[in-house]
């Protein structure tokens, strides 16, 4: 087989790949009696082949923008695979913003080069691996663990080429891999980058990628290629008028497709995991109406199955949607944003989009981050629209007016300038970048968010008064895969002697809630969680329902009786073991408290402590450090509200999330002088 190797001077030179007679593959597509070779010829992508290898070999960088399933993330990895660039001893590495995705991907090329996932194809992400260091030559990771790699080797050597896949999210990670990759790039001319995504600045990338200073454009290092093409074209529909409630639009929708009884699976975009499972609970119910009512003037009706898809689902439940339903069933995935990009859902044509998503907002000035629901972008509403051209003509249908499309904001606003900084300066320091504000992001985040960030883990004790992480608590808060809070919550737990209970504590943190109160039914689900409520607060609260749930050893109807949702406890069992492995290293040992709530409240404080608020005169609580009113606490109804608590968050600008209550006192204790001026005044 003749592969095109890197050292041509154009791309009419290079050599076509030999397509030769090609073995069939069922799972790169099963409907298809055309050979492997021929289905990957097919894509928009194919024509422009030799054009992106010899961009590789000619420049540093690579800025590519190819629309949603013209085959980008499936078949660059092979050609340049194909080109020898994975030749002595290196491999090519993707990165994506998801683990969903970052697997799928590796699992679907592996399918398409016929190997078993794990040897010459594999994939890394956090707590999960299928790699082999002497056969693996293309692997698929996430952003956080390219940038886990960076600290056992910080100049990637093992790697010759890197594509940023979906480069468009900005998440934070993402923005950290393209300043560091800039930074490695300076000391490795050889280090070949490619970012990639559908909906694409370019010309921002290539600036500040490009190490050219002078005014001539021959010396630039960076270039962009615009992919033309999309597999299959998508009809998008708009409303004539706005609807007041896009979650029962979104049902409605579905349900007039479904009686129509229209070709294909559904994609339903919604803003939140609570609105996944209620929408999928509230299409079980009234499918079977429909179906029923069809049967009865005699008109034949598919099956439908709705599945929910959002990042906090257990992987195993979120594998599901990929599954494979009889003939005579279609198939409802209502998901997040997390299907936006890198994900080929296997027979989706219709796409609802609600328009809407949930982003954090982080306020430096009174140190709140809250999660708030905003309209989405032209480039992600164009990104799910794109869901529905990957197998076949698919249609979208936008539950908003064209009007107000045309007055969403271009793209969303990087995480970066929107979030607060603590997990992300941290990380710069573990990887030796000590001035963290002339850091070259992509993005430079308000100087005011830097600040506070860098007051907090001084605070935690995790960098000394010259900005340098400290040896005891800063290099092992570093290591843990958690947000600098619980880590130190963890970290006190060893002084306090509540390991084992602070250990299901930041697991229980890790997933959103356990409780569960179903649709007309919150009585009753009051009722059973009161059971395990204590005048301590929530987080005990919770911990005493895991605790009872390992004694019930995870049975599922003590779940269903008690309104706990069982899913989110065995992922809480799975993150603790996970976080139980990485403190054997410290060689701790997992002591207990037992019946004593006072050390693990002590624990909890000794993380928490910059989320503390006090009852005011009027019933209201207000933080401790900016003097925020935080309103409708259920504890400042209570005949007697405590005068000190603790929250885990605040959701919607103003409401307590998980809240505790401790002892002023403690905070002066435990914390020291964050809070000394504070109660001084």
């Amino acid at each position: 087989m003749k592969v095109w190797r890197p050292g041509t001077s154009a791309p009419e030179e290079a050599i076509l790949l030999d397509a030769g007679s090609g073995d069939k593959i069922s799972s790169f597509n099963p409907n298809s009696n055309m050979s492997l070779m021929q289905q990957r010829q097919r894509l928009p992508i194919f024509q422009w082949r030799n054009h992106i290898l010899w961009a590789v070999e000619n420049f540093q960088t690579l800025v590519l923008v190819g629309e949603t399933g013209c085959g980008k993330s499936t078949q660059i990895p092979q050609y340049l695979h194909e080109a020898g660039w994975t030749s002595r001893g290196y491999q090519v590495c993707v990165t994506q913003p998801r683990r969903v995705a970052a697997v799928t991907l590796a699992t679907r090329v592996a399918d398409e080069k016929g190997a078993m996932i794990g040897t010459s194809i594999g994939y890394a992400v956090r707590f999960d691996s299928k790699q082999d260091e002497e056969q693996t030559r293309v692997k698929f990771v996430t952003d956080g663990v390219l940038l886990q790699e960076m600290t056992s080797d910080p100049l990637l050597r093992r790697y010759s080429v890197i594509m940023i896949d979906e480069a468009h999210e900005r998440s934070l990670q993402t923005d950290m891999c393209l300043g560091l990759l800039k930074k490695i790039q300076k000391v490795r001319p050889d280090l070949r980058i490619i970012v990639a995504s559908a909906t694409l600045d370019a010309e921002f990338f290539k600036d500040f990628f490009n190490h050219n200073l002078t005014d001539n454009s021959e010396a630039d290092t960076a270039t962009i290629i615009h992919l033309e093409g999309r597999t299959y074209p998508v009809d998008i529909f708009y409303l004539e008028k706005a609807c007041p409630d896009y979650m029962k639009e979104s049902m409605e929708t579905v349900l007039k497709i479904h009686r129509e009884n229209k070709f294909g699976d559904i994609l339903v975009f919604v803003t939140s995991a609570e609105d996944c499972d209620s929408l999928c609970d509230n299409l079980r119910d009234e499918v079977g109406k429909v179906i029923s009512k069809a049967q009865g003037i005699g008109v034949p009706l598919m099956k439908m199955k709705a599945l929910p898809l959002y990042g906090s689902l257990p992987v195993i439940d979120q594998m599901r949607v990929f599954e494979s339903l009889p003939r005579n069933t279609r198939k409802v995935i209502v998901s997040t944003n997390i299907a936006e990009t890198s994900l080929t859902l296997p027979g989706i044509v219709h796409v609802i989009d609600a328009g809407f998503v949930k982003i954090s907002a982080y306020n430096p000035k009174n140190g709140l981050d809250s999660t708030t629901t905003v309209p989405v972008s032209q480039a992600a509403a164009n990104q799910r629209a794109g869901r529905a051209g990957r197998v076949r003509s698919g249609c979208c249908y936008r539950l908003y007016t064209q009007d107000d499309f045309e007055k969403l904001m271009k793209a969303t606003v990087p995480e970066m300038r929107r979030s607060e900084l603590t997990s992300t300066i941290l990380r710069l320091k573990q990887l030796g970048i000590s001035n963290v504000v002339r850091f070259d992001f992509p993005s430079p985040p308000p100087a005011q968010a830097l600040s506070r960030s860098l007051e907090l883990l001084f605070a935690l004790g995790a960098v000394d008064e010259d900005c340098e992480l400290t040896e005891k608590i800063g290099e092992r808060i570093a290591e843990l895969p958690l947000h600098p809070f619980f880590a130190k919550m963890l970290l006190a737990s060893i002084d306090y002697e509540c390991v084992r209970e602070i250990l299901t504590m930041v697991a229980l943190l890790s997933v959103r809630t356990i409780f569960q109160i179903p649709p007309g039914r919150r009585q009753e689900a009051s009722r059973n969680h009161r059971r395990f409520q204590v005048e301590e607060g929530d987080h005990i609260s919770m911990l005493n329902a895991f605790e009872t749930f390992e004694e019930c050893e995870r049975d599922r109807k003590f779940t269903n009786k008690r309104f706990l949702n069982h899913r989110a406890l065995v992922r809480v069992g799975q993150i603790r073991t996970q976080l139980s492995k990485f403190i054997k290293r410290w060689r701790v040992e997992e002591t207990s408290a037992r019946e004593n709530v006072f050390p693990v409240l002590k624990a909890i404080t000794a993380g928490l402590f910059p989320n503390a608020a006090i009852l005011r005169g009027d019933g209201l609580y207000e933080t401790v450090r900016d003097a925020v009113v935080l309103q409708d606490s259920a504890l400042a109804d209570a005949k007697r509200p405590p005068k000190c608590v603790l929250y885990t968050e605040i959701t919607q600008g103003k409401y307590m999330r998980e809240v505790s209550v401790i002892e002023q006192e403690w905070l002066t204790e435990i914390s020291g002088h964050y809070y000394q001026n504070n109660m001084e005044e």
